[in-house]
């Protein structure tokens, strides 16, 4: 009998779970496509932004990353992982803050793993926190907006590009970045 009601368990978790797979396939499309768009933008603006992303071991490409503040703030986006330009993961970036601040902002952002450890690092972490977990070197391109990777000696670097509306800010520390489930 308790053989029986174990299988029938079994079963129905698996009937629950199938469902679910192909729902977070086509979410993973609609992300990849965004994240796509946010690549061909990325290279488009930044003159040496393709032999970055080349150079790097991996890079996390966050297309829409949305903040919204009056008196508090709060920050959210989803984006990809890609590896030898592949999405290999899907991650979500959150963040409050709290002060003098009012409006909202679109913007995207790149972090780019330059070392193999500091993408394994990052990847098996159960949650990520900028600045605790490891830092990241924004770089500010300023109005050449070009990339020197041989000047680049940090692990991890970060854009932020494309930022649309009225509150301007280039930092991502106290940024949580978790691994999206499946």
């Amino acid at each position: 009998m308790k053989r029986m009601i174990r299988s029938s368990l079994a079963t129905l978790a698996v009937a629950l779970l199938v469902p679910s797979l192909p729902a977070f396939a086509e979410y993973a499309a609609v992300i990849d496509a965004k994240v796509n768009s946010a690549i061909e933008t990325f290279q488009e603006e930044v003159n040496g932004a393709d032999v970055f992303l080349k150079q790097s071991a991996g890079y996390l490409m966050f297309p829409r990353v949305i903040k919204i503040g009056l008196g508090f703030g709060a920050e959210t986006g989803e984006g990809a992982l890609r590896v030898r330009g592949r999405s290999v993961e899907y991650y979500r970036t959150t963040s409050g803050s709290f002060g003098l601040q009012l409006g909202a902002q679109a913007k995207s952002i790149v972090i780019a793993f330059m070392t193999l450890d500091s993408l394994d690092k990052f990847r098996n972490s159960s949650g990520w926190k900028v600045g605790v977990d490891g830092s990241v070197a924004i770089i500010d391109l300023g109005a050449g907006k070009t990339i020197d990777s041989g000047n680049i000696k940090d692990p991890v670097v970060g854009f932020i590009f494309g930022a649309k509306g009225l509150m301007y800010n280039l930092t991502l520390e106290g940024t949580k970045i978790s691994k999206l489930k499946k």
